[in-house]
């Protein structure tokens, strides 16, 4: 369970890492029912072993980063199911203690990002593929930053401020985190060149550009071919490291909660998004440990 001797910007540096998959499609292969509005956030309290089982799939399929199960675990939304505070903060920690126990089983270094999903995501209602709640910025720092307290708590190596798909939402991010001890990537959830919320990308990588606490900046939970212009573009703006984890390109049916087309995700592609300044890369829903293990074996061997 001992973190990596290395920050995980100083092996940005060095070259590329693996990333996981999505974590939900890895427990549902493992017979977990998530139907409930916590999605895989309940297993935290129900099944933990789950959890960690998932994690450990991927750090042994070579991802060098394994993202907690907190995407969807907030106060709000525990309170929800009758948890008060304390006992939510102990699930919030908990998602960090899992991953890294995962991250013990491999003999590789493996880091542990704490994931802090938009506030969409807390609805529940497919909104965080919109952004535009009609909260204000103030609001959304108020809302994520009990959140963030705790999981930085925990210890993770990054905080992953993922799935973001508001350029307002990510000004409240980058304010919550402020102060909490550790790094941070940002990652948009997009839609072409602009963010889900129809900001232009340049405009919402450009909020990150001059912050010393974020070590990555791209997108996640998009379509694979979005991905390259996006890298381009982040690159360019921030001269940072790149974040990409596409989902496997079929689409999320909100309405009735299920996936819709083919996957398009190719980890032949992965070649072009580290030419374009991709760091950390990896796949988001419906990627799972098999795609991850030809991503890494792509990474090792370009």
């Amino acid at each position: 369970m001992s973190a990596p001797t290395a920050p995980l910007a100083t092996a940005l540096a060095r070259g590329p890492l693996a990333l996981d998959g999505g974590l939900s499609n890895q427990l549902a292969a493992q017979g977990c029912d998530l139907s409930d509005e916590l999605w895989s956030a309940r297993l935290l309290a129900d099944d933990p072993r789950q959890i960690e089982a998932a994690h450990t799939a991927y750090a042994r399929a070579g991802a060098q980063v394994l993202i907690t199960s907190s995407y969807q675990a907030t106060f709000e939304g525990f309170a929800r199911r009758g948890l008060g505070r304390e006992e939510a903060a102990v699930l919030l920690r908990r998602s960090v203690t899992l991953a890294r126990r995962a991250a013990g089983r491999v003999e590789q270094q493996v880091w542990v990002a704490a994931s802090v999903g938009p506030y969409g995501a807390m609805l529940a209602d497919g909104s965080e593929y919109r952004g535009r709640y009609g909260l204000s910025v103030a609001e959304l720092e108020r809302f994520h930053r009990p959140r963030v307290e705790t999981l930085a708590e925990a210890g993770p190596d990054v905080l992953a401020l993922e799935t973001v798909p508001d350029a307002d939402e990510a000004e409240a991010l980058l304010r919550a985190v402020r102060g909490c001890g550790v790094p941070v990537w940002l990652s948009y959830s997009v839609a072409g060149e602009h963010t889900r919320a129809g900001q232009p990308l340049a405009e919402a990588f450009a909020l990150a550009a001059g912050d010393e606490q974020v070590v990555a900046v791209g997108v996640n939970c998009c379509e694979p071919g979005d991905v390259e212009r996006a890298v381009e573009t982040a690159a360019r703006v921030t001269g940072k490291p790149v974040v990409a984890y596409p989902n496997s390109g079929e689409g999320w049916d909100a309405r009735e909660r299920r996936w819709r087309g083919l996957p398009t995700f190719d980890p032949a592609r992965v070649g072009r998004w580290t030419a374009a300044g991709a760091r950390l890369v990896g796949g988001c829903c419906r990627v799972g440990p098999d795609r991850i293990a030809e991503l890494a074996q792509v990474l090792k061997n370009p």
